[in-house]
């Protein structure tokens, strides 16, 4: 028996074992993976780790993890898990837990196989190590037409690798506005118009029909009959919350493990990371359902809270964070933090570019009533963060528009002064 199991061995499940250990928790932790890869970056894959000199994404080698005292059971994925038994199944091995967190991700939609045969070569989806490498190796061997289905952050991240390589690159969108769910109808056009300024090829408002090819792709042919010769084809749709193994328990799956504030599922149970949905009370007022995200910084947070609350249930603490992503294209750093829409009887979220034009460097900042919802920054490493705080702290649209102007003072002082 472990007092702790999590499941699932990427960067939740890894801050989940380093935060009870470094409380000074000295009960037994198992580890589970379904990859035999140690705990892994996941950002880098489809960024710096496609390019000729990567870094090893791995977090912790072998020897570090073990200084953690922790069971890892992984190339071992979860199969069951039964709450009432508390004990979760893997590889046909019953492991029972005191608290356990469940931390499994998602994985990538695929197209239908009625689309594109699911082993035709040239065909990628990225979202592991394993994925990274191979999209790396064709990206290397020079092939030089490139195709991306779906415009949302990965998809363009790797759309930009590929065109700083000199390879003719095009994206495919069903959306109208790529991006729309994301940061907005106006800023989904002016994060397009970075893309068509480096010279790649962006499609919108249609779907692929087909794609063509004997033993490797050789085309993509879309619902209004255009054909794009294609050498690489990118699948980038999003992601699926990894849930299946738990169809037969008694959690509550609706797009994500459903969990209360404290990121509880059921007695013991605590999710965190890609698979987490839960009500984030921060933004009450703004989303009537439960959140879910796939971000870099929330995975970090849930995770360590996850399994505090695991092992401590009677003081287990509620999470509520301003989501925070960024995103590399090209030359430019992107980053988003809070909420870019609201759920239906809300008021509409409007847009209003505050800082630089969105032809270059700039900073928007979202609307929802009368309350500050968000801000998004291109190229502007610095100002992020400062809305970030304010969101945290509930302020208003015109603590927003103040802190906007303060910050435009602050820069042209430093440009006068330079």
């Amino acid at each position: 028996m472990a007092d702790l199991v999590v499941v699932g061995a990427s960067l939740a499940g890894l801050r989940a074992v380093e935060a009870v250990r470094n409380d000074g928790f000295s009960g037994s932790i198992t580890l589970v993976g379904a990859e035999e890869h140690l705990p892994y970056d996941r950002p880098p894959l489809s960024k710096d780790h496609l390019g000729d000199d990567p870094r090893d994404p791995t977090y912790r080698e072998r020897e570090k993890l073990a200084e953690l005292d922790v069971e890892l059971l992984l190339g071992a994925p979860a199969e069951a898990l039964d709450t009432g038994a508390r004990t979760v199944t893997v590889a046909g091995r019953e492991i029972d837990y005191t608290g356990l967190v469940v931390a499994t991700g998602a994985h990538a939609r695929q197209l239908p196989a009625a689309v594109c045969r699911p082993d035709l070569a040239g065909v990628l989806t990225l979202r592991t190590l394993d994925d990274s490498l191979a999209l790396r190796g064709l990206l290397q061997a020079g092939t030089p037409r490139v195709t991306v289905v779906g415009a949302g952050f990965i998809g363009s991240e790797i759309a930009a690798v590929a065109r700083k390589r000199g390879l003719e690159v095009t994206i495919v969108e069903a959306l109208p506005v790529p991006l729309v769910r994301g940061v907005g109808e106006r800023m989904g056009r002016a994060l397009t118009a970075l893309h068509e300024r480096h010279g790649t090829r962006v499609l919108t408002g249609v779907s692929v029909e087909r794609v063509t090819g004997t033993d490797h792709v050789e085309s993509v042919v879309l619902a209004d009959g255009t054909e794009i010769p294609t050498d690489v084809l990118v699948v980038g749709i999003g992601a699926a919350p990894n849930t299946s193994w738990l169809e037969s328990s008694s959690l509550t799956l609706d797009d994500g493990v459903v969990a209360d504030e404290t990121l509880a599922a059921a007695p013991g149970v605590y999710v965190a990371g890609d698979v987490a949905r839960w009500p984030n009370a921060l933004f009450d007022d703004v989303l009537t359902t439960p959140m879910r995200l796939e971000h870099w910084t929330s995975a970090s947070d849930q995770g360590a809270l996850a399994a505090r609350n695991a092992v401590d249930p009677a003081s287990a603490k509620a999470y509520e964070t301003v989501p925070y992503f960024w995103s590399d294209w090209y030359t430019s750093r992107i980053q988003f933090v809070g909420v870019s829409r609201a759920d239906e009887g809300r008021p509409e979220v409007e847009t209003e570019v505050v800082m630089g034009a969105e032809d270059g460097p700039f900073v928007a900042l979202y609307r929802c009533g009368d309350r500050l919802a968000g801000a998004l920054a291109v190229d502007k490493p610095a100002e992020v963060m400062q809305y970030r705080r304010l969101i945290m702290k509930r302020a208003s649209w015109e603590d927003g528009l103040a802190k906007a102007e303060e910050r435009r003072e602050r820069a042209a002082k430093k440009a006068a002064a330079s």
